[in-house]
């Protein structure tokens, strides 16, 4: 009897250490210094400034696509801030739907965003070739709406074309990921 009320524990804590490291296994971390020397450099307004066309995807923890979309982004420079108006069309489900983000770069090089859907400010800092967007946001799905994280990186390939990798994390957790590849329209 004495040797179960020892191992009932002991396997209480196993099991709470287990599942500490599994969660924590699902979880992405990109570190933006390895693009610093990266060329070629990556400048938000100059990309932007303009109109620009998105093709994406959104994947499942498991790997599976939940949506497709294009996203119309017609960017402008206005009162020293960039305005994104961006506009979605979904080929899976859902209506269009629109987002307008205020970007402000600050004096020491960094970014604040604001839009409808976004909780707080969005802060993005530029590594290089690559772009760190961070932003909590209340995210429609399905007709329930979910607070969720957004660590949103964007990669230059030239002066024309830019990828941009999503993950969206619930607790600290991807719960899904979105890859879209950006074009800048002449």
């Amino acid at each position: 009897m004495k040797q179960s009320s020892y191992i009932r524990p002991l396997y209480k804590l196993f099991t709470a250490v287990a599942t500490v490291f599994l969660f924590a296994g699902c979880s992405i971390s990109i570190d933006g210094e390895n693009y610093t020397s990266q060329e070629p450099k990556f400048e938000l307004e100059a990309f932007f400034d303009g109109k620009v066309t998105a093709w994406g995807i959104v994947q499942n923890r498991s790997g599976e696509i939940v949506q497709r979309f294009v996203v119309d982004i017609d960017g402008s420079i206005q009162d020293g801030a960039l305005i994104l108006d961006e506009t979605f069309t979904y080929g899976m489900g859902a209506g269009p739907t629109k987002r307008i983000w205020t970007i402000t770069k600050n004096a020491n090089g960094t970014y604040i965003g604001n839009a409808g859907d976004i909780v707080g400010e969005a802060k993005g800092i530029a590594y290089g070739n690559a772009f760190n967007f961070a932003y909590e946001m209340d995210l429609d799905v399905d007709g329930t709406t979910y607070g969720v994280n957004f660590d949103d990186w964007f990669w230059a390939m030239d002066g024309n074309n830019m990828m941009n990798r999503s993950y969206i994390k619930k607790f600290g957790i991807v719960m899904a990921e979105v890859t879209i590849f950006m074009q800048k329209q002449d």
